[in-house]
């Protein structure tokens, strides 16, 4: 359906400082959306060697099927679908993917569909604000009985966005915190929870 860059900026936060900026931002509890991300790959890996990752994104009013692929630090390449409840829980049973764009654009990386597996989903609570040309996201998230919590500025040129954001994280005291992908840290999380269920 659709293809996009997304250049975004991501740093940690603890819970007193997330609480923070909610009260900075003025965030009423409305304005905070939950989501669900299910998370694909093949059994050996193949998207994360890549340095991609595969989601379908359940939001309040849609649904949506995205390849993200790395390109640079800061600039993933989006490849996105619109799916229907009925698609989701078919895809969900080990059933066809119906998301032609994002299939199309798998199969040019010699990826198939039908040895993608669901391998964890993670829920999220977002609170988007536009800022300084760009949109602040935070983002508190549950995963493996475990949560964390995240700040990103989505920017559309990466060298003025680098900028607005560490003047960002200057002015609101908030310490550098490297902060992988969603899909790593559950990934990460995952891998902990298998090598401790060995023992």
């Amino acid at each position: 359906m659709s293809h996009g860059i997304e250049i975004e900026f991501k740093n940690m936060l603890s819970k007193t400082k997330y609480d923070e900026l909610l009260t900075a931002f003025d965030i009423q509890e409305e304005e905070v959306v939950r989501q669900e991300n299910h998370y694909f790959d093949t059994a050996d890996f193949q998207l994360k060697a890549i340095e991609s990752g595969l989601r379908i994104r359940i939001l309040p009013n849609k649904i949506e099927c995205t390849l993200k692929e790395k390109s640079s630090d800061h600039t993933h390449i989006e490849t996105t679908d619109l799916l229907t409840e009925e698609q989701v829980q078919h895809i969900l049973q080990g059933g066809q993917w119906t998301a032609p764009t994002v299939v199309a654009r798998l199969q040019e990386r010699g990826i198939a569909t039908e040895q993608l597996a669901l391998f964890g989903t993670l829920a999220t609570e977002r609170a988007e604000i536009p800022y300084e040309g760009g949109l602040l996201v935070l983002d508190h998230s549950f995963y493996l009985q475990q949560d964390d919590y995240e700040v990103e500025y989505e920017a559309t040129d990466e060298i003025v966005g680098r900028t607005i954001f560490q003047q960002f994280l200057t002015h609101y005291n908030i310490p550098i915190a490297h902060a992988d992908k969603k899909i790593a840290r559950f990934a990460a999380a995952l891998q902990r929870e298998e090598r401790n269920d060995g023992y």
